[in-house]
């Protein structure tokens, strides 16, 4: 049965961190200056009773890891680091120019990239920098930075923790030395162990570890090798995620070996089902898609108290309306419109020089796109939602039409107009998800746009 869905439901389709997802966006209709508006008017409604949060994008990695979709400059030379941060802050003080008051900062994520490129000098240089200008929200603030095990040192860890971070996490993707090799991403368990260790005995709450299934030439023994010794650490949080095999957007890296090295389908949704069923015998929940938590971590807290938030960052246990994204590529979310900086980090130094907010495109929602989103943030966080007669306009007809094939096979139970995802659908939320997405049925891709579903 499950074999027959795999087959029937191994499309094309989004992650859905936003909606509208990017390649939908209606750049027409976007400015610079609709965007600043929106900012404003988000800032207003939310500063002072949520906060916001922060991604700040870090994008220097000293090798290229093949598998890897992010936004990267490849380079050892390390005076490419203040450049950069004076950068950061330069357009943190362009945002702030428009705030009439001090941002409240409920999160801070460092993304990459290899954050831990940057030394922690240079780390608290930014840090201390966005907070001459800012204070935090309250004393429930999450900061967060992602390392590599190979570079993280004891020093990264102790002055971030001085900073307010509490939360790492750490890139292992897999532990099998052949399969590290083909991503040029080779970590080894010892490395792995000190980090971890360390971040604990310093005092970090919050430890989580990035594992992928579907990778070139990955086999079954190696995810449950790869679990038996991220079992042996015992990480707060794990996000077990799919490959996503998109050359045609990144290029060199991912051309670095064919989807004929890739697992089928079949073995792919295996891999899945063998990690995710040996975490919950090692006592990990499950949270939302493809992430998982240990009973004490605040992420399961917060499914619990229907609080758990999704954004470009990922699954948070704490919601902002606003979203602000610093550095090249970065993308932010003011509820109602979406931008994203500059993807050439000379570009983006251009715009910088010019006193430009440094956004190239973005999204003004519409009072659709408001609707629909809610709803995919729901199925997202709760795997369930619930809508009113007549919500969805002319719209409704198709979508019952499309969620009847998932009811057929059980993958949610559908009563009146509230919707529930089975415990068989969790593995396919991306395809009814994809129920709701409008613009996507509006206008279907003729080219590859979106990694496969399984």
């Amino acid at each position: 049965m499950l074999q027959n869905l795999v087959q029937k439901y191994n499309i094309p389709g989004p992650r859905y961190t936003s909606y509208p997802t990017v390649p939908y966006w209606d750049e027409s209709q976007f400015t610079r200056n609709k965007w600043i508006s929106c900012v404003q008017k988000s800032f207003i409604e939310s500063n002072d009773t949520e906060g916001i949060s922060l991604y700040i994008h870090l994008p220097f990695c000293e090798s290229m890891c093949t598998f890897c979709g992010c936004n990267k400059r490849i380079t050892k030379n390390h005076l490419v680091e203040s450049v950069y941060i004076n950068s950061v802050l330069k357009e943190w003080e362009l945002y702030c120019n428009y705030f009439h008051k001090k941002p409240k900062i409920k999160e801070i994520h460092l993304g990459g990239g290899t954050p831990t490129f940057f030394s922690p000098e240079n780390l608290k240089i930014l840090i201390d920098g966005i907070f001459k200008r800012a204070e935090k929200f309250d004393n429930d603030s999450y900061f967060s930075f992602e390392g590599h095990p190979n570079n993280t040192t004891l020093e990264h860890l102790k002055k971030l923790y001085e900073l307010g971070f509490r939360r790492v996490s750490y890139g292992i993707q897999d532990f099998d030395p052949y399969v590290q090799t083909l991503i040029n991403r080779i970590q080894s368990f010892e490395n792995v162990k000190r980090v971890t260790e360390q971040a604990r005995e310093i005092g970090y709450t919050s430890v989580n570890f990035d594992i992928i299934y579907g990778l070139p030439q990955q086999k079954l023994s190696s995810v449950i090798n790869t679990m038996d010794l991220v079992n042996q650490l015992k990480p707060d949080r794990i996000a077990y995620y799919s490959y996503a095999h998109v050359p045609w957007i990144k290029g060199l890296g991912q051309r670095k070996f064919t989807e004929e090295d890739l697992p089928s389908p079949q073995l792919k949704q295996e891999l899945y089902e063998t990690g995710k069923s040996l975490l919950k015998e090692n006592g990990y929940l499950e949270i939302g898609m493809d992430h998982f938590a240990l009973e004490h971590d605040s992420l399961w807290s917060a499914l619990q108290n229907k609080t758990l938030h999704r954004n470009f960052m990922g699954y948070s246990d704490s919601k902002t309306q606003m979203m602000i994204g610093l550095g090249v590529s970065s993308i932010s979310d003011s509820w109602t419109g979406f931008s994203q900086n500059e993807k050439k980090l000379e570009d983006y130094y251009q715009a910088i020089k010019e006193n430009r907010i440094p956004v190239f495109r973005g999204h003004i929602l519409s009072d659709e796109d408001l609707i629909v989103r809610q709803h995919i943030l729901n199925l997202m966080c709760q795997l369930e939602t619930k809508w009113q007669a007549g919500e969805f306009g002319e719209c409704e007809i198709d979508i019952l039409s499309r969620l009847a094939t998932y009811e057929k096979d059980e993958l949610i139970e559908l009563n009146g107009k509230n919707l529930k995802v089975t415990k068989e659908g969790k593995a396919f939320i991306r395809n009814i998800c994809m129920a709701f997405d409008v613009k996507l049925w509006r206008k279907k891709p003729t080219t590859k746009l979106f990694s496969m579903t399984i």
